[in-house]
């Protein structure tokens, strides 16, 4: 009998075990900033309060607006990023303003003709609480809409209190740092597409680098997590929005959003967005997937109705995910070698979605995973250097 062959065996399964009771173990014991009523609640007291919230503004399932009017908070009204307050919003759906039936309180969108409040917005307003649930990934437009609220609390002399939230991807840096010369709502900030920073520390951040239009800074508090780390890994107990439907697809995210930007479909339309990749032409595969129209998730999804030829990725196990730390470029390389019409893989988006022009350039010179990787080290050095001085919490 081969012992060696069990015990190595054991060895693996038994590391893999540990991970998933480490992360069953970080979820139970971290508490976010909205979680800790006692430490603001009182702040709030007799102040008009204007709250940026969607569905992931929750406190052990009551949502953050229903508590606060619960415990006499007087909130006079709601501002909502993308997907809209109730979450069910396609990616990039414009969503009017309009009057929340159960509160009866304006919810003004943040995602519709405007993606800044308005100086009249923010009049009578003494103080706005901000809480949404990031990602951790530069074009997640949550930090986009930050940025915005940050500056026009700025403008108005209206203080910003944020609720802070575990990164679910802030375990690792990775990625081109943006040039801004394709800055876009989809990346506003010279950071890379993985930050590893919670939205508090972004905020933080984003004033102390002067980021915010003509330089103004905002009155900025938070509330920060307990019990969290930057090596704690957080399992969401609430999909972000409606693309990201589980864990996998948020550790996969970073990774298969540049797909959003070429001819080839990231899963939008299946009951498995962000788990796969693929495209009518995309050759030398065997899996095949269909898009459809789904209302709240994906009403006009890439290859409409056709069948796709791509990569099953929901068997890589989670754990797998997780110990890499770094973004998969293999796939977008393997993608763009192997579809039929190479001349149209590449969409405009794709400069915004990648942040540089860079990136494209590297993948039609046929430079490799590894020549590509070390063009950005230069970047990600200078990057940590910034970031090391917003950090709220112990670093990986």
């Amino acid at each position: 009998m081969n012992y060696s062959k069990y015990l190595f065996l054991f060895v693996i399964l038994f590391s893999l075990s540990s991970v998933g009771q480490e992360r069953k173990k970080d979820f139970l014991f971290i508490k976010t900033g909205a979680e800790q009523t006692e430490k603001y609640v009182y702040f709030l007291k007799n102040k008009h309060v204007a709250v940026v919230a969607n569905h992931t503004t929750n406190i052990n399932g009551s949502h953050l607006v229903d508590s606060l009017l619960n415990l006499g908070v007087d909130i006079v009204k709601i501002f909502s990023p993308e997907h809209g307050f109730r979450g069910n919003a396609d990616a990039g759906e414009h969503v009017k303003n309009y009057i929340d039936e159960k509160t009866k309180l304006p919810v003004i969108s943040l995602y519709g003709n405007s993606k800044k409040p308005k100086l009249n917005d923010l009049e009578n307003i003494d103080i706005v609480v901000f809480d949404l649930q990031d990602v951790g990934v530069r074009f997640y437009t949550y930090i986009s809409t930050m940025h915005y609220v940050m500056e026009a609390c700025a403008e108005m002399n209206v203080e910003l209190l944020i609720l802070d939230r575990p990164n679910p991807n802030g375990f690792y840096i990775d990625g081109p740092i943006l040039d801004t010369a394709y800055q876009s709502f989809v990346g506003m900030h010279p950071v890379p597409i993985v930050h590893g920073m919670t939205i508090a520390e972004y905020a933080k951040m984003v004033n102390g680098e002067k980021w915010l239009k003509n330089g103004v800074k905002c009155d900025l508090s938070f509330i920060p997590c307990a019990n969290y780390t930057h090596d704690s890994l957080y399992e969401l107990p609430l999909n972000p929005s409606p693309n990201l439907q589980n864990m996998r697809s948020v550790y996969l995210y970073p990774s298969l959003g540049f797909f959003e930007g070429t001819s080839l479909s990231a899963g939008r339309g299946t009951e498995f967005p962000f788990q796969t990749f693929g495209g009518p032409d995309l050759q030398n595969v065997e899996f095949t997937f269909t898009p459809k129209s789904i209302d709240g998730a994906s009403k006009y999804p890439k290859h409409k109705n056709q069948k796709c030829y791509g990569v099953d990725l929901r068997e890589i196990e989670i754990e797998d995910l997780i110990s890499q730390k770094e973004i998969n470029l293999e796939w977008l390389l393997f993608g763009y070698e192997n579809v039929k019409n190479k001349e149209q893989f590449f969409n405009s988006f794709f400069y915004n979605i990648s942040g540089t022009d860079q990136l494209k350039n590297q993948i039609l010179q046929g430079k490799s995973e590894k020549e590509i990787r070390k063009s950005w080290h230069s970047g990600l050095k200078k990057f940590k250097k910034i970031r090391r001085k917003y950090l709220i919490y112990k670093d990986f």
